[in-house]
């Protein structure tokens, strides 16, 4: 089969099921695992080239909806009548469904299912250890500064900060992203402060410039020095490699 991924976590989880080789394109962010770089680029995320892809040929695209404007992606793949199946997950379980699907698209029902069974070990060995911890520190995530974003109860991350024996201090909002401000993360007094900004590199995060925000100096993260840039593709993305995401901030937090 001819495979094209047009959103990073979509050739995640092929690398996941272990069937890159059959993908002949992917997206401009779909830069993991490394030999992907090498693959024709169809353009970014929300501004797909299709006509790029069609000239792949291909049997079978990936797309997605886990980011606003994805759709307008699916109304042109419907135009062009292209074949392709849809992935919109916002939890781990959604995650492993979506390892079966497209093992299931890509004729490989039994592979998809036993990787999806092995995500779900995964998944139940990390909360088992989070249920022995006896304090469970609360995390802000910054998904971006101004205007502010974090993800609330519905997203991945809140379960990634349960299975780390930690909360997400926006995990009572019921919505997937939620746009919120700076007074109200000061109010919610977070433990520690995770920046993962969407689409930018470690390297541009400034955890100087979160002390300077109006109030912020009295929080308890940034009192205890708890501020932590990490890897948007480890955090950001709905794939399996949340799980790589999950053992790191499980270290921090130890």
């Amino acid at each position: 089969m001819r495979i094209v991924s047009i959103c990073p976590s979509n050739t995640e989880i092929m690398a996941y099921l272990e069937q890159t080789d059959l993908l002949v394109g992917v997206d401009d962010y779909s830069d993991w695992p490394v030999e992907m770089q090498q693959l024709p680029k169809v353009g970014r995320d929300l501004s797909i080239d299709m006509d790029k892809v069609e000239a792949l040929h291909p049997d079978l695209i990936l797309a997605s909806l886990s980011v606003p404007g994805m759709e307008k992606n699916i109304e042109v793949l419907n135009e062009r009548k292209l074949p392709f199946v849809t992935l919109n997950p916002n939890s781990l379980e959604e995650i492993a469904d979506d390892i079966e699907t497209v093992g299931n698209a890509l004729g490989l029902k039994n592979l998809g299912k036993e990787k999806a069974a092995t995500f779900r070990t995964e998944i139940a060995a990390f909360r088992e250890q989070a249920s022995l911890k006896r304090e469970r520190p609360s995390l802000y995530w910054e998904w971006w500064p101004k205007p502010v974003f974090t993800p609330g109860g519905l997203n991945w991350l809140t379960e990634i900060s349960e299975l780390a024996g930690a909360r997400n201090i926006f995990d009572t909002e019921n919505e997937a992203n939620v746009q919120t401000t700076w007074d109200d993360v000061k109010w919610r007094n977070p433990d520690h402060i995770c920046m993962v900004w969407v689409g930018v590199q470690e390297s541009k995060m400034r955890p100087e410039l979160v002390k300077k925000r109006p109030g912020w100096s009295e929080m308890n993260a940034i009192q205890n020095d708890r501020i932590h840039v990490l890897e948007e593709s480890l955090f950001c993305r709905p794939s399996p490699r949340l799980l790589s995401g999950l053992r790191k901030l499980t270290d921090i937090l130890e």
